[in-house]
């Protein structure tokens, strides 16, 4: 008789959580590197065509648009990289692979340049319209090597009709 007055709520199991106000986020773009050179993973240059799945988010013209600055940063450090390599690659034997150690600076530097022009991308445009740029070391499909590609992630909605 205790139990008279106790309400309880009605609920099916197979209705699956009480939580209606879940994110979904779609999967990053990812942009893999297009050029016939590749240096450390890095290739020299990545490709511009227009993704499909961000018509309608991103103007065509800003995509381009980053993807050419990137490609500069590529096309102006790149052939450094590679005069660097090849001298280093020929005193490699005499020098105990000592002379590999420039190329790997270089590279790094490559990298560093990139990571700053997508900050950049993303502070002045991305972030408004929702979206992430960033560099990811990634597995090719083809071999075990590893390559750098563009990732371009949807940064997940806040959802404000969620209770607290």
């Amino acid at each position: 008789m205790a139990d008279f007055d106790t309400i309880y709520e009605e609920r099916d199991d197979d209705e699956g959580p009480i939580d209606n106000f879940s994110v979904i986020v779609p999967d990053p773009i990812i942009i893999r590197g297009a050029g016939n050179v590749t240096i450390f993973g890095l290739s020299n240059r990545f490709e511009t065509e227009f993704p499909k799945s961000l018509s309608g988010k991103v103007a065509p013209e800003e995509f381009k648009a980053t993807i050419s600055r990137i490609n500069n940063v590529l096309r102006k450090s790149l052939p450094v990289n590679v005069k660097w390599l090849f001298c280093g690659c020929i005193c490699c034997c005499c020098t105990l692979g000592c002379s590999l150690w420039p190329v790997v600076c270089l590279s790094k530097r490559t990298r560093h340049s990139l990571e700053k022009v997508l900050d950049w991308e993303n502070n002045h445009l991305y972030q408004k319209l929702g979206f992430h740029w960033r560099l990811n070391k990634q597995r090719c499909d083809s071999s075990s090597m590893m390559e750098y590609v563009l990732v371009l992630e949807y940064i997940p909605k806040v959802p404000i009709f969620r209770p607290d």
